[in-house]
């Protein structure tokens, strides 16, 4: 990791709640990809790391007899497992543990993800290990995606674009310039080396999809606050009692932009490495 970083349990403290409220779904074409890609018939076993409140889990549950969600974060599981609940998923299991743990008694895999989860790892330590959980014929994918805000063009739309510049620089104000992550800071942000890392462990590839997304989502002031306190570098506990102040400045610009109180972003594409053992 990058500078002086440490991961904490802090990462997303208080950030579950608002995760699966304010970060845009993935597109059902992801699971289209991968079923076509792996390939995902049905059988075989799912193993999702670092699964947040389960979003990539529950769209590729159908695809395999058994799914499985690991997080660091005893919030993200249960929001998890609430998410399971209401989408009547009932072959999906939740365990809070860190991927450095792994493999955890936890078995093979026909398919592994990372859904914007690598880069907050042990890489070296976590690629190895899941290098022998991958089975025969299976594979190991990154999904690189932002789902917590759109894409920052793409034509018209019927609502306002929620003013994400805007926004970022009310963070700082109350934040500092320096990226905040857990305890610690990351001015350059998380790192991007993860194809040497998974090289090195075993791992042939990557093959990358484009994952062509570009669906315009309505959103509303809540859903846009929520989106703000999903991030790492925005959780909650970071404002500490300045945090109100924040939210109230937060929808103040909020309705200056759009007094009724309803934004439109449009999905950005979604990248997807597939590696092979």
């Amino acid at each position: 990791m990058p500078g002086d970083f440490e991961w904490d349990e802090t990462l997303y403290a208080g950030s579950a709640a608002f995760y699966a409220v304010g970060r845009l779904p993935y597109p059902a074409g992801l699971a289209d990809a991968l079923q076509a890609a792996v390939p995902l018939d049905g059988s075989g076993r799912l193993l999702d790391v670092g699964c947040g409140p389960g979003s990539l889990t529950l769209l590729l549950a159908p695809l395999v007899a058994e799914a499985v969600g690991i997080d660091a974060d005893a919030d993200m599981i249960a929001q998890a497992g609430v998410a399971a609940g209401r989408a009547e998923c009932r072959n999906v299991s939740w365990h809070r543990m860190r991927a450095e743990e792994l493999p955890g008694r936890l078995g093979r895999f026909r398919l592994v993800t990372f859904a914007q989860s690598f880069h907050w790892l042990d890489q070296q330590l976590t690629a190895a290990a899941v290098r022998e959980m991958v089975a025969p014929g299976g594979a190991c994918v990154h999904v690189h995606a932002t789902t917590h805000e759109g894409a920052a063009d793409g034509g018209p739309m019927q609502y306002p674009r929620p003013p994400r510049a805007r926004i970022a620089a009310l963070a700082a104000d109350y934040l500092g310039p320096v990226r905040r992550a857990g305890q610690s800071f990351i001015p350059a942000g998380p790192p991007a080396d993860g194809d040497k890392v998974m090289a090195a462990a075993g791992f042939r590839g990557p093959e990358r999809i484009d994952v062509l997304a570009g669906g315009v989502h309505e959103r509303t002031a809540d859903q846009v606050v929520a989106s703000v306190f999903s991030l790492s570098s925005a959780a909650p506990h970071l404002f500490g009692d300045r945090l109100a102040g924040f939210e109230s400045r937060l929808r103040r610009l909020l309705r200056s932009v759009s007094p009724g109180g309803l934004f439109c972003e449009r999905q950005r594409q979604i990248a997807v490495d597939i590696w092979r053992p």
